[in-house]
């Protein structure tokens, strides 16, 4: 009977094995689709009480910040926000970009206008981050607070509390 035992368990087993490797089947499948970039929705534009500091290197005299209301993670798994960056003389600069992590690139939506409207950037695809310039506010979004380890935080809440943390 230790062979019955056996075809027992194995008839038991085999549609765990196999569903299994199916599992496998399609994990490996879904790394093979091509990505696709979801539609980007423009973000209020940001307000003051919202911007929430981030340090780039002391090599810059300038401020950032980001809008903790515009952060978004897409089901493409590109991290959306709005920077805001003040000038050493007073000039502001805002912008609605996305970071993809998994390829380390960013990507500019659309400018922010003195009136509070948005105006849509042209021809601005995915590009490379530089993250060896002391002056890219993209090397610690992407290093610290939006993608640590190369890898898209889960939602808006944990970006905010990387910001917040990275801020002390």
């Amino acid at each position: 009977m230790p062979g019955m035992k056996k075809l027992y368990a194995l008839l038991l087993c085999g549609p765990l094995v196999a569903h299994a490797e199916w599992g496998q089947f399609d994990m490996e499948f879904e790394q093979d689709k091509p990505w696709v970039e979801v539609a980007a929705q423009l973000p209020p534009y940001p307000r003051v009480e919202n911007l929430l500091p981030f340090t780039v290197s002391s090599a810059t005299r300038n401020r950032h910040f980001i809008d903790s209301v515009s952060i978004s993670v897409g089901s493409d798994k590109v991290v959306r926000y709005t920077v805001v960056i003040e000038a050493a003389g007073g000039a502001k600069n805002v912008m609605f970009e996305g970071l993809r992590c998994a390829t380390g690139e960013r990507r500019l939506y659309a400018y922010g206008q003195p009136d509070g409207t948005w105006s849509k950037a042209r021809n601005a695809g995915w590009e490379g981050i530089r993250l060896r310039s002391l002056l890219s506010y993209h090397k610690p979004l992407f290093e610290e607070i939006l993608c640590p380890g190369g890898i898209a935080v889960r939602d808006a809440a944990e970006a905010v509390r990387n910001l917040k943390q990275a801020a002390r």
